[in-house]
């Protein structure tokens, strides 16, 4: 786990022109102010704290009296409170003074992954003259990136999903060479078999959709009309997973296969447009990255989209093109969106994320899943194996 660091969030807080940072929780409604504060694991405080970090000088910790010690691992001076009027007086005395005061707080809420501060909270900061703006890229920054050993964690994990795909094939090609069909949960069962195998673990099992199945998103493996993989079957799988650790960090990938020797046409022409908006969202980041250039969330799915819009397959592409990977498999860093939220946040060096491009029609989904490292240095690097530059024709290849 990443130690607190003071000298370091006051750096970025000059770094981003802040003037301080209010961290609030109550009763766990605030999780990205208790990952930054370093609070146990489990913990479930009934009284409202808050730790105020200015951007040059001691922080303030405002606590409860009966639960007075729930700060004392952090440095800084303490203020306790009783009465509601007492705490009041202490926020206002805290962030008078100081005019830009960032919160996990969305305009608009057009970014509900950072939006945890609630409205009669932040009216409260405003109302004693300070203008609060959102720490999203302060989130993104010491919630999202990755250690040293994080990033070997994910590397990792990667290794062991790319090699699930091996398998993956080569079970489907097995089992209908053997009986004809195979089914959509057994495929998953197996995957899910190569994950303990490798001590690795996952929220959810992986999503195995064959055929019309594979055009829903987020589809549960098993649920459809027809759930049977057979030859000439279109067939999608999207597995994640980390190593069984704590600290861990996910590998997150998406590709597809036809269960025949050869792939029809009509699926090459879609799986080649979702590539290529892939690829676009490659070079837009190592553009960016190898100019210097600021690069923010929305600005790689507009990439991204672009492509698939211009195919004529826009409405078809109705998900964000990626989103933040750490240790969950949506993370709270930056995500690669202009469709669900306006993402203005810093894709920032030592972060990871996905890009996930896909067309959904009635007939088949395809959905090319990458992850993608940002090195200290801006060095752009695509985990997880080669990318996948054409649909697997399973009773070919295994």
């Amino acid at each position: 786990m990443r130690m607190f660091d003071l000298k370091a969030i006051q750096s970025a807080l000059c770094e981003f022109s802040f003037d301080g940072w209010l961290l609030y929780d109550f009763r766990g409604s605030n999780v990205l102010a208790q990952r930054i504060l370093q609070m146990p694991d489990g913990f479930a405080g009934s009284r409202r704290y808050y730790y105020f970090i200015p951007a040059k000088g001691t922080p303030t910790k405002l606590v409860h009296r009966i639960e007075s010690d729930v700060l004392d691992h952090l440095p800084g001076d303490k203020s306790i409170y009783l009465r509601w009027q007492e705490l009041e007086a202490a926020i206002q005395k805290v962030v008078t003074g100081y005019k830009c005061v960032a919160m996990e707080y969305s305009p608009r809420n057009g970014n509900p992954y950072i939006s945890r501060v609630d409205a009669g909270t932040v009216e409260l900061v405003r109302s004693f003259g300070s203008d609060v703006v959102s720490s999203g890229d302060l989130i993104s920054l010491f919630e999202s990136t990755l250690t040293d050993a994080q990033l070997k964690s994910h590397l990792e994990a990667s290794e062991v999903t790319n090699a699930a795909y091996g398998r993956v094939w080569k079970f489907i090609a097995d089992q209908v060479r053997a009986h004809g069909f195979v089914e959509e949960m057994a495929v998953s069962d197996e995957i899910m078999r190569h994950f303990a195998e490798h001590r690795m673990t996952t929220y959810h099992p992986p999503i195995v959709g064959v055929n019309g199945n594979g055009g829903n998103p987020h589809y549960e493996t098993g649920t459809g009309a027809v759930t049977k993989i057979v030859e000439g079957s279109f067939v999608l799988v999207d597995l994640w997973a980390k190593q069984d650790k704590p600290g861990s960090v996910y590998s997150d990938l998406t590709r597809t296969g036809y269960v025949g020797t050869s792939v029809p046409e009509k699926f090459t022409k879609v799986f080649n447009i979702v590539a290529a908006g892939r690829d676009a969202g490659i070079e837009c980041v190592k553009a960016a990255f190898a100019d210097g250039r600021l690069l923010q969330g929305w600005e790689v799915d507009d990439a991204v989209r672009g492509v698939i819009e211009a195919a004529g397959y826009g409405p078809d592409f109705c998900h964000r093109t990626g989103h933040n990977m750490a240790q969950e498999t949506h993370g709270n860093g930056t995500h690669i969106d202009n469709l669900e939220t306006h993402e203005t946040r810093r894709i920032l060096p030592r972060s990871l994320f996905t890009i996930e491009p896909g067309i959904y029609l009635s007939e088949f989904g395809v959905r090319s899943e990458i992850d993608i490292y940002i090195h200290a240095d801006g060095r752009v690097q695509v985990t997880g194996g080669p990318l996948q530059t054409a649909i697997v024709a399973i009773l070919a290849e295994f």
